[in-house]
Parts: C-alpha cells; sequence; structure tokens
C-alpha cells in the first residue's frame, strides 16, 4: 500500500535537531507561527534551562512534546561504564517526566570490543535496569533500530527484527519500537516487521526523511522527503496498516547543507516535502 498525500500539518512533528541553529525559544515561536502540530525535544537544547518550564513555553505554544531524543548508549565492554549509561538514562527519563514527553527514544549504542550479540544482550539487560523508573514515571521507551553502517558505536540493533525480538524479551507495554525510514528503507523484511510491532501494539513513533544518493556523509546528509531513493509514502502506508494511522510524522533531518542555510528558509521547504512526499 502507498499512501495518499498528507493534506495538512496536524500531524506534523519536527525534531529540535533538524534545526539545530535555533535554540530552544526561538524554536518554540517559528514552530508554532508556521502550523508544525508536534515537537521531539533534543536533550542538548535543554542545556542550562528549567526542563518544566519549557515543557510549559512548548505547551502554551501549542506544540505537542512527543517525545525526548535520546537515551541508550547501554553496552560497553567495562561495568562501570555501562552502570553510567544507565544513569544516564535514568537523567533522560527523569527529563522526560519534568518536561511532558510520553517517550524516550533509545540509541541503544554498541561497543566494536566485544561481538554484536553481546552489545544487543547489554542492551536488553540496560533497558530492564531502567524499566521500573520509566513506569513510575510513566515514560515509555522506544528502541530505534539504526543502519548497519552504525553498528560499531551507535546501535548493535539494525533491523526491526531484532528491534522486535528485544521487545519480545523484555516483555513489557512500556517499550516499544521507533521506526525511522533512514535507517529502515533498505530491509527486505521491514513490511512484515512492522506488520508484527502492530500485531504487538509497541509502533511508538515513526520518522522520516530521505536518503540522497550518492550519500557524502554517514551522518549528515540527510535529504529532505522526495530529495532521494526512500520510498516514504509506501512505508508509511505499512506504518499505518500496523495501526499508527493517527500517531505524528517525525521530521528528523541531520544535515550540513540545510543547518547552514536560513532555517525559516528550512522550515518552509520543510513543510511543502512533508505535504508533496510523505
Amino acid at each position: 500500500m502507498t499512501a495518499s498525500p498528507i493534506q495538512d500539518l496536524s500531524r506534523l512533528c519536527v525534531h529540535t535537531i533538524t534545526t539545530r541553529p535555533w535554540p530552544i525559544e526561538e524554536i518554540t515561536d517559528r514552530f508554532a507561527a508556521a502550523g508544525v502540530a508536534g515537537i521531539t525535544v533534543w536533550r542538548q537544547a535543554l542545556e542550562g534551562r528549567n526542563v518544566a518550564r519549557v515543557g510549559q513555553n512548548l505547551r502554551d505554544a501549542g506544540l505537542s512534546i512527543v517525545s525526548l531524543c535520546r537515551g541508550g548508549f547501554f553496552p560497553a565492554t567495562d561495568a562501570q561504564q555501562r552502570q553510567r549509561a544507565v544513569d544516564d538514562n535514568f537523567r533522560a527519563i527523569d527529563e522526560a517526566a519534568e518536561l511532558g514527553a510520553p517517550l524516550v527514544v533509545l540509541v541503544c549504542g554498541a561497543d566494536p570490543g566485544q561481538p554484536l550479540e553481546q552489545s544487543r544482550q547489554q542492551i536488553v539487560d540496560g533497558i530492564l535496569a531502567v524499566h521500573d523508573r520509566a513506569v513510575q514515571a510513566n515514560v515509555r521507551l522506544g528502541i530505534e533500530p539504526l543502519h548497519p553502517m552504525y553498528a560499531d558505536t551507535r546501535s548493535a540493533i539494525n533491523t526491526m527484527r531484532q528491534a522486535n525480538d528485544a521487545c519480545d524479551q523484555i516483555n513489557s507495554p512500556h517499550v516499544g519500537v521507533v521506526v525511522d525510514v533512514y535507517h529502515l528503507w533498505w530491509d527486505p523484511d521491514l513490511k512484515r516487521e512492522i506488520e508484527r510491532c502492530g500485531r504487538a501494539g509497541r509502533l511508538f513513533a515513526f520518522h522520516v526523511c530521505d536518503w540522497r544518493s550518492p550519500t557524502e556523509d554517514m551522518l549528515n546528509d540527510r535529504g529532505l522527503m522526495g530529495e532521494g531513493c526512500i520510498n516514504v509514502c509506501e512505508i508509511r502506508g505499512w506504518v499505518e496498516q500496523a495501526g499508527f494511522g493517527h500517531g505524528f510524522i517525525e521530521v528528523e533531518i541531520f544535515s550540513d547543507r540545510y543547518w547552514k542555510m536560513d532555517q525559516g528558509e528550512f522550515l518552509a521547504k520543510i513543510k511543502e516535502a512533508y505535504l508533496s512526499h510523505t
């Protein structure tokens, strides 16, 4: 199924990292004025600020707080480093609760000094270690599979199947999956695993952008929807068939080229691409 074009901005969420040059105060005003409906806040945007006050300002501006990015980075060959990761995830959960974000997105991490299978088990163990804190705070945890090019240090979970398998091990309604087209568009089992995710009621978030070809940077050369080779509309159709028909569609773009341009012009391009190619 390829979904019909989006008709309005009522499900549009933009990540603060997407317009990184703007501070959170300007983001709040600009997103609200542009008709953006939701916002996912990256933790660095909160540095030096009263988190609860930022959350209230976002809500006062009419923005729905969709999630907080990011927690995770659980694996390490050193036990003390693993404990530091758990402690940082406790802080992320507390920040999400204070902000009023219902979800913490987990970039789960990996350690090149050990097998991927060991890192994956440490991810499950790390999530279990912070699970009760998340339940108490009424904050969900979303495992985001990352493209295999990041399997060395950023994430040992690289497919929807691996994310679903981890969720099966943890077996909690507070733990689910974040689908990001940039990381998953290549996966031949993507449709089937999205359906599996939907049946289990664990499809927590949906992120969009595009894969530029050729890609000039592994991290900071994402494109606007319609600029690359990802069939975003088709994947959106799969996600919606799996039960995500009313959830926010989150634009998350890391781009040196777009961060250098006028961010107001960039935000206008985001809206246009969202309506035309999502």
